[in-house]
């Protein structure tokens, strides 16, 4: 079980790598609306959104936006993030 648990542990934490790549690329679109990633970055992005689109849409029909005035906070990519996070630590201890 320990390298199956390796494994889990090393896939886990690129796709928390992922995750972390797409909250600044958001980011990077939210204040600098006329950016468009080209060459290279935009293939990381594309790479980024097609890894972590998926689990994200299907949170997003279970867990609705936080509506804070005008603005909308996205509760799905805190939920993602902490179970990614907490399934590391569950995958490590099975060492």
């Amino acid at each position: 079980m320990g390298i199956v648990s390796q494994i889990l542990v090393v896939v886990l934490s690129l796709y928390l790598v992922l995750l972390i790549g797409r909250m600044i690329f958001e980011t990077v679109q939210a204040f600098a609306r006329q950016w468009r990633p080209s060459g290279v970055v935009l293939v990381l992005a594309e790479a980024t959104y097609t890894a972590t689109d998926p689990p994200l849409k299907f949170l997003r029909r279970f867990i609705p936006p936080l509506r804070l005035g005008t603005v909308a906070f996205d509760l799905s990519f805190t939920v993602l993030f902490i179970v990614v996070l907490i399934l590391i630590q569950i995958a490590g201890a099975l060492r």
